[in-house]
C-alpha cells in the first residue's frame, strides 16, 4: 500500500484526493494545509492537516508526496519531500525555469526516488488516439498541426498569484504548456519556434499568443489566450497527415480519410470520477494518477511524462518570460 500525503488542498489537491479514493494500492493519509479553507477541507476528508512536509513525514508513514500548491511553491515542496526520501508527484508546470526543474530531477536521482509531473493531457482518450495514429504511421507522416487552448480571463482568480508573471508564468505556463508537452511527446523537441502576442494597453501581461514550431517536414501552430470576452473554455487540435486528417474539436475525434466515410472514435471513459470542484466528472485524472501509482509500485519512471520531455518544454517556455 502506497501512503500519500497531499500538499495543498485547493482545487487540484481536492481533485487528486477524490481520484485516489478509487485507485487500488494507495491511500491518502494526511495533508499539508496553510489556509483555513484547506484545514477545514482536510478535516472534512478525515485527514490530519499539517503545517509542513517535514512535520507530516515525521508524524505519518508517507511513501509519496503529491504537491498541488501554486507554481511558485513547487520547488520548495518538491525538494523538501525528496530530501526526506519520498517519491513525488507535482502538478504542472514543475517550475518556471529549467534550472529549477533540473535541480529537482537531480535530487530525485540522488535520493533514488521517482519524480512525476502532472501533465494530465497525456492521459486523455483523445491523446491516446492521436498518439497511436502518429506513432503507428498508418496514415503516413504528419505534415501540419494546429493546437488551440482558449478561455475567458479567469476572473475568479483576479488579484491572485495566477496573474503574477514571477509566480505563475501566465498564459504560456498555465495554458499553452499542456499543448507544448503533447507536441513534444508526439514530434520531439522543435528545431525552431517563433511567437506573437497581443493584449489590451495597461495590462501587465499579454492576453493572446500564437506560436509557430518548426520540425523537419512538419509545421505546428498553437494558440493560447485569456480573452476579455465571455467565451466558454475550448481546446482541441487538428493534424494533417499524408493519408488523411484527424481532428479533436473538444467533444469528438474524427478521422477524415482521402476517400470514403469519416471515422468517429469512441471517447467514452471506462471510469468517471467526480472532481469535487467545478469540473465535470472525468477519467483523465484517474488514468494519470493510476499510472503514477503503478510506476511507483514497479519502481520505474513514467513512459508518458519523462524528464527530457518536461525539461524541453520548460526550456522553450522560459523564452516567453523575457
Amino acid at each position: 500500500m502506497i501512503n500519500i500525503g497531499i500538499v495543498g488542498l485547493g482545487g487540484m489537491g481536492t481533485v487528486h484526493y477524490h481520484n485516489y479514493r478509487h485507485i487500488d494500492g494507495c491511500r491518502v493519509v494526511a495533508a499539508v494545509c496553510n489556509t483555513e479553507e484547506g484545514k477545514e477541507r482536510a478535516k472534512k476528508f478525515g485527514l490530519t492537516p499539517y503545517a509542513s512536509v517535514e512535520e507530516m513525514a515525521e508524524k505519518e508513514r508517507i511513501d509519496c508526496v503529491d504537491v498541488c500548491t501554486p507554481t511558485y511553491l513547487h520547488k520548495q515542496h518538491v525538494m523538501e519531500a525528496l530530501k526526506l526520501e519520498k517519491h513525488v508527484i507535482v502538478e504542472k508546470p514543475i517550475a518556471l525555469r529549467k534550472k529549477d526543474a533540473e535541480e529537482m530531477y537531480a535530487l530525485a536521482e540522488e535520493q533514488n526516488r521517482l519524480l512525476f509531473v502532472g501533465h494530465v493531457l497525456q492521459f486523455t482518450k483523445e491523446t491516446e488516439i492521436l498518439r497511436e495514429a502518429v506513432e503507428s504511421g498508418k496514415y503516413g507522416k504528419p505534415l501540419d498541426g494546429y493546437f488551440w487552448r482558449l478561455s475567458a480571463t479567469p476572473k475568479w482568480s483576479s488579484g491572485s498569484w495566477l496573474f503574477d508573471k514571477e509566480k505563475s508564468g501566465l498564459i504560456p505556463f498555465d495554458l499553452h504548456i499542456h499543448d507544448l508537452d503533447l507536441i513534444i511527446s508526439l514530434f520531439g523537441k522543435p528545431k525552431s519556434f517563433t511567437y506573437t502576442s497581443c493584449g489590451r494597453e495597461g495590462l501587465p501581461y499579454k492576453e493572446a499568443y500564437r506560436i509557430q514550431y518548426g520540425f523537419d517536414g512538419l509545421h505546428v501552430t498553437a494558440e493560447a489566450a485569456w480573452y476579455n470576452a465571455g467565451i466558454p473554455f475550448r481546446a482541441g487540435w487538428r493534424i494533417y497527415l499524408e493519408d488523411g486528417l484527424i481532428e479533436y474539436d473538444g467533444e469528438k475525434v474524427v478521422l477524415f480519410p482521402p476517400e470514403g466515410e469519416a471515422k468517429v472514435f469512441d471517447l467514452k471513459e471506462d471510469v468517471l470520477i467526480p472532481t469535487g470542484i467545478n469540473l465535470p466528472p472525468t477519467g483523465m485524472f484517474y488514468r494519470e494518477l493510476s499510472h503514477f501509482i503503478d510506476c511507483m509500485a514497479k519502481g520505474i519512471p513514467s513512459e508518458w511524462v519523462g524528464r527530457e520531455q518536461v525539461l524541453a518544454a520548460i526550456e522553450i517556455l522560459e523564452n516567453f518570460r523575457k
